[in-house]
């Protein structure tokens, strides 16, 4: 992980920090700099604890940057970030990173808070045509769930594992594309925690998915 020293970053306001789910919210603060979707940022609020790696959630028009992100209790920075108030300060990164080319008709999995780079993706009109697979365990969690229904209709798919509901594929993303046909000429995208890439990528290969056809970013 770099540090502050090695990073170039500015101090910038939060605009808004929105509890969207029980340890769920949008990070929303001054836009300082240009980016592509699917770039991540450093943040803090001291630089006496290392930068925390998060993808943008915006589109790169906007005039804000939002960030999606899960607190954890027993983590060293996002506790501090739910307490963060409109007219707070906040250390923020220059963006990088390079998940960020899409193709025509892309397929895009992710779980959880995995979401936020094709969010981007999606506001900044980049990937025509493309699919959404989100898996999360219970309905509260699929962010932005508003727009993706809007944009994509029917190709958007919603895997929950934790509630049986005619509503949702019932089951995790993996369950989901064991039991249903891929297409060996698309490109897929997958951003999660590590287990969750692999295993997809693994699934994907075993259906005849070229291993140069699978782009992934793994949240750490």
């Amino acid at each position: 992980m770099n540090t502050w020293n090695d990073l170039k970053y500015v101090e910038t306001v939060v605009i808004d920090n929105i509890n969207l789910a029980q340890d769920a919210f949008i990070l929303r603060f001054k836009r300082n700099f240009s980016f592509k979707a699917g770039q991540v940022v450093g943040l803090g609020v001291k630089t006496d604890i290392e930068p925390r790696l998060y993808s943008i959630a915006s589109g790169e028009n906007d005039e804000y940057i939002e960030i999606l992100y899960t607190e954890k209790l027993d983590g060293k920075l996002t506790p501090m970030l739910s307490i963060l108030r409109k007219g707070d300060k906040i250390l923020v990164t220059n963006p990088f990173g390079t998940f960020t080319e899409y193709s025509d008709s892309p397929v895009c999995i992710s779980t959880g808070t995995g979401i936020a780079p094709f969010i981007s993706m999606i506001k900044s009109g980049k990937g025509t045509n493309p699919t959404f697979i989100h898996g999360i365990r219970t309905p509260e969690y699929f962010y932005f769930e508003d727009i993706l229904r809007e944009k994509l209709k029917d190709n958007y798919t919603q895997c929950c594992s934790g509630l049986n509901s005619p509503k949702f594929f019932n089951g995790r993303v993996t369950k989901y594309l064991t039991e249903n046909p891929v297409n060996p000429s698309k490109k897929y995208y997958l951003c999660g925690v590590a287990e969750m890439v692999v295993e997809v990528r693994d699934i994907l290969i075993s259906k005849g998915i070229p291993y140069g056809n699978i782009i992934s970013e793994i949240y750490f």
